[in-house]
């Protein structure tokens, strides 16, 4: 019977993928958008949000007070304007007085609620709550809830006016307000739910949970009370519906996607890159009826990670405790051959030290990192006390499958250097777990920023984070010199200041070589031509308020 029950979900599942459904009590056409998520999801609760396919989904429910445009903006939403002190530690903001939480059966009447200043506290609130346990709490670590603090860091002045006061003026703070975690969520629901509210989430977006099969699907309906109108004060969202499948490999979401089963594919597996783009990083010919690419710089840096605790067993024999062999293998990778040969032109060369492009104010605190050049490289080996790599001890890079032809391109090039390295193939979760354990000193590693702000980057190397009780300083990296600056850099408001501070935590990475940037990632979303107002933006996310799917 389960066998059957299987069978049958998944041929109810194939058999309702079409971007245009049948409504069954109207008899009218519904428009569906339609992806994938072979991660799956974890949960609908902005409190607990993990990786970006949470992010994702969750964001389509529900609404902050503020949110990031395509070009990284910060824009109103349940905010319609605020203000932000001279001395940079007070924002006030003054909510719309027209947004509504989804219909729910906790509400009077079962209609939606209005959305006041209370909602917003309460929301907050339950995020710095200890016994929450979000991993979003860090937003609001800067929060002045002293005794000396009249208010405890936030308040309510009115029912559509709020007040939040910093320790400290922190740029970040208005960007880290545009994250999930900062959703607003109702009181009532989740007093009726507790811990289960993400399976059964209620928020303020433009779409509303409408059902969840792990696995299988998850399907989300329009909100037709939602209070955002485009430009000819037309309601939105657009769509009927949005459904979410959880295929688990990237092959088989293709061949989906190639069948018009699904509108939108995110990445490619080894195996389909070459049938779909060119190795210039352009749609193939005989697929440009059907689809289009959309390719955006994307806040993500793939990088080597290098364990420099010099008390741990796995570095005490290794040749990368000395920092000149760091450098020559810096210095000993193309990256232009690993984006044309290894991402079809998918990305950009991180040469640039290691914030990656697309971050606001790169360019005033880029700096000349590490390109291909053979003769430095072999040149540091010698001064290293290995010329040729001779007398190196074997090193070991540990990465997960499907980095496997990417390691083995860099095996090959810190060969040419004379190095010995073995490739030591994980799990994910096993890696995790080496990593946390220093049972690894090289691994690949990528580092996704979650908002815009370059501070994202250098918290992974302020020794006060050490992985894996205070933060991601996962290569425990300790600098007094850098420490200075990143305190600094955390609470300084002049752009030209603080980029001035980050060129500096640059250089020093740079010098120290705790990580070698490899590339900065792009976005690469594929999508079928019938699909129209797909906005992402450098974060990777995805916004379908506009969507609009054409009807064949």
């Amino acid at each position: 019977m389960k066998k059957v029950l299987q069978i049958f979900l998944i041929s109810l599942f194939l058999t309702s993928c079409k971007g245009v459904e049948k409504d069954k009590e109207s008899g009218t056409d519904k428009t569906v958008f339609r992806y994938n998520e072979s991660a799956g999801i974890s949960t609908l609760d902005p409190a607990f949000v993990r990786g970006f396919e949470d992010f994702i989904a969750v964001s389509q429910v529900f609404n902050g007070l503020v949110s990031l445009n395509s070009k990284l903006d910060v824009v109103p939403s349940i905010a319609d304007r605020w203000e932000i002190s001279e001395n940079g530690k007070e924002y006030t903001f003054y909510l719309r007085n027209d947004v509504y939480f989804h219909d729910n059966e906790n509400f009077q009447g079962g209609k939606g609620r209005l959305v006041t200043a209370d909602d917003v506290i309460y929301s907050f609130l339950r995020i710095i709550d200890p016994n929450t346990a979000s991993s979003g709490k860090y937003v609001f670590q800067n929060i002045d809830r002293s005794e000396l603090s009249k208010f405890k860091g936030m308040i309510a002045v009115d029912d559509f006016t709020i007040k939040i006061f910093l320790k400290e003026p922190q740029p970040s703070f208005i960007f880290q307000l545009s994250l999930p975690f900062c959703s607003i969520v109702p009181s009532e629901v989740i007093e009726k739910y507790g811990l289960d509210f993400g399976q059964h989430p209620v928020g303020t977006g433009p779409f509303m949970f409408k059902s969840w099969k792990p696995e299988i699907k998850l399907v989300m309906v329009k909100n037709k009370n939602y209070f955002e109108r485009d430009e000819d004060g037309v309601r939105l969202p657009y769509l009927d519906a949005v459904s979410v499948s959880f295929m688990k490999t990237k092959s088989q979401e293709y061949l989906r996607f190639k069948m018009g089963k699904l509108d939108m594919i995110s990445g490619l597996s080894e195996d389909d890159k070459d049938e779909l783009i060119t190795n210039t990083g352009k749609l193939r010919a005989e697929m440009q009826d059907d689809f289009h690419l959309q390719k955006l710089p994307w806040l993500n840096t793939e990088y080597l990670g290098i364990l420099m605790d010099v008390r741990m067993e796995s570095v005490k024999n290794s040749p990368l405790k000395n920092k000149l062999v760091r450098q020559a293998i810096g210095y000993g990778i193309d990256r232009d051959e690993i984006i044309k040969y290894q991402k079809n032109s998918i990305g950009k060369p991180a040469s640039k030290g290691f914030v990656p492009e697309g971050m606001p104010g790169f360019d005033d605190y880029k700096i000349e990192g590490f390109n291909f050049n053979f003769e430095r490289a072999q040149q540091l080996l010698v001064e290293a006390g290995y010329p040729n790599g001779e007398g190196a001890p074997e090193i070991t890079l540990v990465a997960t499958v499907e980095f496997q032809s990417l390691c083995q391109y860099l095996q090959k090039a810190m060969g040419n250097l004379g190095l010995k390295v073995n490739i030591d193939i994980h799990t994910t979760s096993s890696m995790t777990q080496r990593i946390a354990l220093f049972d690894v000193n090289f691994y690949r590693k990528s580092w996704v920023a979650d908002y815009p702000d370059a501070i994202n980057y250098f918290q992974l190397f302020y020794s006060n984070n050490f992985y894996p009780e205070n933060g991601s300083n996962y290569t425990h990296f300790d600098s007094p010199e850098y420490d200075l600056l990143y305190e600094a850099a955390l609470y300084e408001n002049n752009d030209v200041t603080r980029y001035d501070l980050y060129k500096k935590m640059q250089l020093l990475i740079q010098e120290e070589v705790p990580v070698i940037p490899l590339f900065y990632a792009e976005t690469f979303r594929c999508v079928n031509n019938k699909v129209d107002g797909l906005e992402g933006n450098s974060l990777n996310m995805l916004s379908l308020k506009r969507v609009k799917v054409e009807q064949k």
